[in-house]
């Protein structure tokens, strides 16, 4: 699969609005809707944790394309806390249990919404890639960083 395209994102909210589904956009894919210039190979979505919304995604996610297995479906249905989807339009991880970020209630409090996306705030990105310590996300974090201090000097924050 290519780049993360910002069509996927349009799809996204817009077919998880149609359902009800409660999440935020996450991680690189989260930052870059928030104007952080970079690129990414997939989306990160981190929903809210509740069997109603499990149910909800699933449905999106067959909306948009996304081939579950009944083992899989389950395992959103249930939240999961990572489930990794490659068997769709486009690559998709959710993330329902971000390190970093203690519950989705938090992060929701913090959101930014930008064009009707819902995102998590640009600090508790940064703060699930420090937490999750990996070299990917290290290598990033002082870009982020920067894009932080750009970004909250916006007259929007």
């Amino acid at each position: 699969m290519g780049a993360f395209e910002y069509r996927q994102a349009q799809e996204i909210r817009d077919t998880f609005a149609r359902h009800g589904v409660r999440y935020l956009f996450i991680g690189k894919s989260g930052a870059i809707i928030l104007g952080f210039p970079d690129t990414t190979q997939d989306a990160d979505i981190f929903p809210d944790r509740t069997p109603e919304n499990g149910r909800a995604l699933v449905t999106a996610l067959r909306e948009l394309g996304f081939e579950l297995a009944a083992a899989e479906a389950a395992e959103i249905e249930r939240g999961k806390d990572f489930v990794q989807l490659k068997n769709g339009p486009f690559d998709l991880d959710l993330v329902f249990a971000p390190d970093g970020i203690e519950k989705f209630a938090d992060a929701w409090r913090r959101h930014i919404v930008v064009d009707g996306f819902p995102v998590c705030h640009l600090d508790d990105i940064i703060a699930s890639k420090a937490a999750a310590n990996r070299a990917k996300d290290r290598e990033s974090l002082g870009r982020l960083r920067s894009f932080r201090d750009y970004w909250l000097k916006q007259p929007r924050h």
